[in-house]
């Protein structure tokens, strides 16, 4: 898994996780990434400062700032979740039956989220349609 900070023509910024770094490129040439502020589809990579440690910094010090970095993560998952629940439709263990109505009926304009098995993935994949995987951050965590 990879991170990468995301900018939109509008300048808003946001962050997403990606398998790997081919990924992004290949959501982002078929118009699948969008912003979640603002729904454009033009979409950019901007610069990512990765957390480095020095060697002067304490074991103490280190692990309060792994602390703050994994609920500042949290809280950014938490956020997109949200937004997903407030703008998509949940269809459950359906999704890849759903994906594939929305895909084939090209009037339909739905967005939908739920669940699918890595078959299943496997065989919306090899149909065209893309899938984005989203880490399902639990509220009550």
């Amino acid at each position: 898994m990879i991170k990468y900070n995301i900018k939109c023509e509008n300048n808003h910024e946001f962050e997403s996780w990606f398998s790997d770094s081919d990924e992004f490129d290949k959501l982002n040439k078929k118009k699948l990434l969008e912003c979640i502020y603002c729904s454009s589809k033009k979409i950019r990579k901007s610069i990512m400062a990765p957390m480095v440690f020095g060697k002067q910094l304490k074991k103490e010090d280190g692990l309060s700032l792994l602390d703050k970095k994994l609920l500042n993560e949290k809280s950014e998952l938490l956020k997109i979740r949200e937004y997903i629940e407030k703008n998509f439709e949940f269809v459950g263990d359906k999704l890849s039956q759903k994906a594939r109505e929305v895909y084939y009926d090209k009037r339909t304009k739905k967005s939908i989220y739920g669940t699918a098995t890595s078959e299943e993935r496997d065989e919306l994949e090899e149909e065209g349609i893309d899938l984005l995987s989203v880490p399902w951050v639990d509220k009550d965590n």
